[in-house]
């Protein structure tokens, strides 16, 4: 019987073995060697006010606005609105205190299917395209992708990613803000401040099932065991970054759907940017464009192809490249 025993152990050990081996095969096979930073044509142009087309900037130029704030949209006609009203509603606010703060807000509209870029292209008639602009790509390239593009444009010392959906409260930027001052002295001058629902655990436990907090606990050890250690919440959608923080990790990003904030953490790490994890309010929006099981399924198999694609070398960490 133990001789049984034995043989299915080690059977199973093999197994497992194979099925790693050939994971990882797979892995590497099916990897882009190095990001892909193509933009079309009608990518590397927003429309002022007037309607008129002007060439975007690069994030390789100088800065010339203290903070840019980056906003995913796809098909976010509906949301949008309510998170534009009271983010430029802050930002006006702080600059009328603060004459020498100057922002701009980049709408990246991800290929939407409805009239995202029509909703945010008002905001840019009302403020200016100094203070607003749309980009419009031509087809979706997934979240992680349509900030990429947002960054690469922005005119900022630094840079905040923010969800279109407004669940986390705009003010909150100046926590992390603080968070990212206490970091110096900045090595590059890199630094990262991350917004975090960590705090707000346990409440979002009595609200969801047995099956969703399953799946939470268990992205979280993925995420852990294989990515990034030392962050409660990658997810969260209210990122601060440094100028050339944001420009060395986007650069070097593979990943640009729902996964992309944990290989920018871990490609942070790798550089050893400085993160700071900063508690913030969010209240959950309704229209989130996660499926729970199959959004949770898609991240879990992209936290495992990212390590094993570092690990065999598919994917290596280099200096920043630009766009063409």
């Amino acid at each position: 019987m133990s001789s049984l025993l034995l043989q299915l152990a080690v059977l199973g050990v093999a197994l497992a073995a194979a099925a790693l081996i050939l994971i990882s095969f797979v892995a590497f096979i099916t990897a882009t060697k190095m990001p892909h930073l193509h933009q079309h044509e009608d990518e590397k142009f927003f429309l002022n006010a007037r309607g008129q087309k002007e060439a975007l900037p690069s994030i390789w130029d100088s800065p010339t606005k203290r903070l840019s704030v980056v906003v995913p949209s796809y098909n976010e006609e509906k949301r949008l609105p309510v998170m534009m009203d009271e983010a430029l509603g802050y930002l006006e606010e702080r600059q009328k205190q603060d004459p020498t703060f100057t922002y701009e807000v980049i709408v990246v509209d991800d290929g939407s299917k409805d009239q995202t870029s029509k909703v945010a292209f008002k905001y840019c008639q009302k403020y200016g395209s100094d203070k607003v602009r749309v980009i419009t790509l031509v087809k979706n390239r997934g979240k992680g992708g349509a900030i990429r593009m947002g960054i690469f444009s922005s005119r900022g010392e630094k840079i905040l990613m923010a969800d279109a959906d407004g669940a986390t409260k705009f003010p909150d930027v100046e926590k992390l803000e603080k968070g990212l001052n206490d970091l110096q002295p900045w090595p590059e001058q890199m630094a990262i401040a991350c917004g975090s629902r960590a705090h707000l655990e346990k409440e979002s436990i009595a609200q969801r099932s047995y099956f969703r907090t399953l799946l939470m606990y268990g992205f979280h050890f993925l995420v852990w065991f294989l990515c990034v250690k030392g962050i409660r919440d990658t997810q969260c959608g209210f990122k601060l970054f440094t100028r050339e923080a944001a420009s060395r990790t986007f650069s070097s990003l593979h990943i640009e759907r729902w996964a992309f904030d944990v290989e920018l953490l871990y490609i942070a790490q790798f550089f050893k940017i400085p993160i700071a994890e900063i508690a913030v309010n969010w209240t959950e929006i309704e229209g989130s464009k996660l499926v729970p099981f199959w959004s949770w399924l898609q991240m879990g198999k992209d936290l495992l192809f990212i390590r094993l694609r570092y690990l065999t070398g598919a994917w290596r960490l280099e200096q920043t490249k630009k766009m063409n």
